[in-house]
């Protein structure tokens, strides 16, 4: 089925050098943008994280520190990215969670301003599991009827999840998903806003849940002694709080996002 777009839609997949948001780098990044009109960009980078690769990452996706160690840093890509990037909506598989903080953080580190708010995300891995609840190489099989033979190759993970997607579509087309609560739907449209909406386990206002919407929309944090407490308030209250959440490891994005916050509550 072809993707109903009104902006361009790009698939991504990063290999890392590990799972940690705030401390592992980008070393390699496989992008798909798929345009309006149909018509397909492809984009392969291999990035030196300037950091070593452990071992146990290199033997999951055979990206050695060798293989990086001529190639231009996140940093001197960033601009070329964001511009491929420009105006488009993301997707990916287990990307809400993992791909789009940690480039984001990337983009952060690089100084280049990229604005995600505006963006739609897709997590193509959460439709799964709450369709089906399996992995990447079991829905290419189960959707796609073809085996993942290169699993953890970037490109390899990235043609697979869009591959994916489209046989969602055509496979979900009409069928209702009950949630939690008991609530009917039939959720699985050929449309990026509803695919982002369905596809997001949670409310988040930065990347990793450190700040969500509760109930009312009101910004709440969502760790610690102050979970469930309003940022406006704990900023008001404990007006250290937030000097210790900038000075701690905390992704650069939420950090980003409760300084954007602080700056609204001051303007009032």
């Amino acid at each position: 089925m072809k993707l109903h777009l009104k902006n361009a839609l790009v698939f991504l997949d990063l290999e890392t050098t590990g799972i940690n948001i705030v401390t592992d780098r980008i070393v390699e990044i496989a992008l798909i943008k798929v345009n309006v009109d149909g018509t397909e960009e492809e984009k392969l980078m291999r990035i030196n994280p300037e950091q070593p690769i452990p071992i146990e990452a290199s033997l999951i996706h055979g990206i050695y520190d060798e293989d990086v160690k001529d190639a231009p840093t996140f940093k001197e890509v960033a601009k070329t990215l964001a511009k491929f990037m420009e105006g488009c909506d993301l997707a990916g598989f287990n990307s809400n969670r993992f791909d789009i903080p940690l480039l984001a953080e990337e983009f952060l580190r690089a100084e280049v301003d990229v604005d995600f708010k505006k963006r739609k995300f897709i997590d193509v891995q959460a439709i799964f599991h709450k369709m089906e609840k399996r992995t990447l190489a079991a829905a290419y099989k189960f959707y796609c009827n073809q085996e993942l033979t290169d699993a953890h190759s970037a490109m390899a993970d990235t043609k697979a999840t869009y591959e994916v997607l489209k046989s969602q579509l055509d496979k979900y087309k009409g069928v209702e998903y009950e949630d939690a609560k008991g609530k009917k739907s039939t959720p699985i449209e050929n449309d990026v806003e509803k695919l982002s909406e369905f596809s997001s386990y949670d409310r988040n206002v930065d990347f990793v849940g450190r700040i969500v919407y509760d109930e009312n929309g009101v910004e709440v944090f969502n760790f610690g002694k102050n979970k469930g407490v309003p940022v406006e308030q704990v900023l008001q209250e404990q007006p250290g709080y937030f000097g210790w959440i900038l000075n701690s490891e905390f992704p650069l994005y939420t950090k980003k996002v409760l300084t954007q916050l602080k700056l609204k509550m001051m303007s009032k």
